[in-house]
């Protein structure tokens, strides 16, 4: 049997046992949580839709993990008004695994995980707590030597113009030359490893980095 739900203003086809990853749900890990917008469902061509809703319909979850999606950049240029924003966001998702669905008014099975008594809980707290405390000054070593390090070597002489790849702004190219990117030749030899590197550690999307490596190849031509 499947069913069509509705959550977080998606429509989303789901079955027993499926994973899905849906906008965020309060809720703690292990709990059920029920989601009662149940827009059709059916089994092989026998199929019932709501209207929009179905009546007495609700398909229960239990709740994996609480997470975030890729972070979105939305940036905004007006041409000639010197006029520039950038924002990102990360949507908040919640992981689920269907558990039931039922029909007809039928009431839930399945219940929340059983939770760890406080006691363990706070004593599993306070082992990783100490974990933690105990090689802290040389994480906090080691995290600011990586967040200082630069993506790539910047290459010895001239930097070029990146302001003249079409979608490089200045904000841009200052972006590129703190992670050692200042040349047209860097940014043509770039392979889709370095691509992925730079779509994970900066604002720029793996589509806009090889449309400008694709630029850069007939600049560092020239």
């Amino acid at each position: 049997m499947f069913a069509v739900i509705k959550t977080g203003g998606k429509q989303y086809r789901v079955a027993a046992n499926d994973l899905l990853k849906i906008e965020k749900v309060e809720a703690n890990v292990g709990d059920i949580v029920e989601i009662g917008h149940v827009l059709a469902h059916g089994e092989g061509e026998n199929v019932t839709f709501g209207a929009p809703f179905v009546d007495g319909a609700l398909v229960t979850a239990e709740v994996v993990e609480q997470g975030k999606n890729r972070t979105v950049i939305a940036f905004k240029k007006r041409r000639r008004q010197n006029s520039r924003r950038k924002i990102g966001h990360r949507q908040l998702l919640t992981t689920v695994r269907i558990s039931e669905i039922l029909l007809g008014g039928a009431k839930p099975t399945k219940t929340a995980a059983v939770k760890a008594p406080k006691k363990e809980a706070k004593a599993e707290a306070a082992t990783e707590a100490k974990a933690e405390a105990a090689p802290k000054k040389e994480s906090k070593a080691k995290a600011a030597e990586t967040a200082a390090a630069p993506l790539f070597k910047a290459p010895k002489g001239e930097p070029d113009d990146l302001t003249v790849i079409k979608g490089i702004g200045p904000v841009a190219a200052k972006d590129l030359a703190e992670q050692g990117i200042i040349t047209f030749a860097q940014l043509a030899k770039l392979t889709d490893k370095d691509v992925a590197k730079i779509d994970e550690h900066m604002p720029f999307s793996a589509d806009q980095i090889k449309d400008w490596r694709e630029q850069a190849k007939e600049l560092a031509a020239k």
